[in-house]
């Protein structure tokens, strides 16, 4: 799918962040856009006001998608509107914010929660766009957007570093059964500069933990909400023949780091 221009993407968890910068690559590269928020609804109105500037179209839409319903009328509002769906991109995340070895900090509803949104929320989506990205010419593309957590065993907490680990692998099944129509992948970003890991850490915490990422990544660099798009947008336009994949981006830093020190 290298051609982008008047294709339909819905962008999960857009009001902000990465899925805001991903849903603006997309739009400047033609792509129709869905705006999705849960609570921040000024945020989703101001990123389709900037996609529109570039002359695409932006629907906002409020859904939880740990709510199945909810998918399903983003799905049906997405396909009312311009009859396709060719690109979803699963980035609506939640955590808390627990240090591993506090056992005590987690209980069931705060896996439950996490999971909900993370590893459920992902696979309804997923399954609302499938019938019709199956039955449109070019078929579609999904880019799980899970974590570096998901990969090592670290992150915010233990319930989120099981869930990446969790969507990782749902990509792989979801790989299996959708294709050849549809092709499912996924992004691993490491630390990424931005206010939400900024308002879960503080900000002695978030600077020394991005100090320790710049200084032991190869790359000497941390991902931002566009390093992290580009490598979405990869998934997305092509290798057609790509499938199944994960690929990790954190300027190389897990290739010699702890889990105490990694995101």
């Amino acid at each position: 799918m290298k051609d982008l221009k008047n294709k339909v993407a819905i962008i999960t968890g857009s009001s902000s962040g990465v899925g805001a910068a991903t849903a603006q690559q997309l739009a400047a590269l033609g792509c129709h856009v869905v705006i999705n928020y849960n609570s921040n609804s000024a945020g989703g109105d101001a990123v389709a006001a900037e996609c529109e500037k570039v002359g695409v179209e932006a629907l906002v839409f409020k859904a939880n998608v740990a709510n199945d319903g909810d998918c399903r009328a983003m799905a049906n509002a997405a396909i009312e509107k311009w009859g396709r769906i060719d690109v979803l991109v699963n980035n609506a995340g939640t955590t808390k914010f627990v240090d591993h070895n506090n056992l005590e900090g987690l209980d069931a509803d705060d896996f439950q929660n996490i999971y909900a949104v993370n590893v459920i929320g992902a696979y309804q989506m997923t399954r609302a766009v499938a019938d019709q990205m199956k039955r449109q010419e070019g078929g579609g593309a999904v880019v799980n957007v899970a974590s570096i957590a998901g990969v090592a065993g670290v992150g915010s907490c233990i319930a989120y570093a099981a869930s990446k680990g969790a969507m990782i692998t749902m990509t792989l099944s979801l790989a299996r059964v959708l294709g050849p129509a549809i092709r499912v992948n996924t992004v691993c970003p490491g630390f990424i500069e931005g206010e939400w890991l900024k308002q879960g850490l503080g900000e002695e915490r978030y600077e020394a933990a991005r100090s320790a990422s710049i200084k032991s990544a190869p790359l000497g660099v941390t991902a931002s909400a566009d390093t992290v798009s580009e490598s979405i947008l990869f998934f997305i336009q092509g290798p057609a023949v790509v499938t199944g994949e994960t690929l990790i981006v954190d300027g190389g830093r897990h290739l010699g780091m702890t889990p105490l020190t990694r995101r």
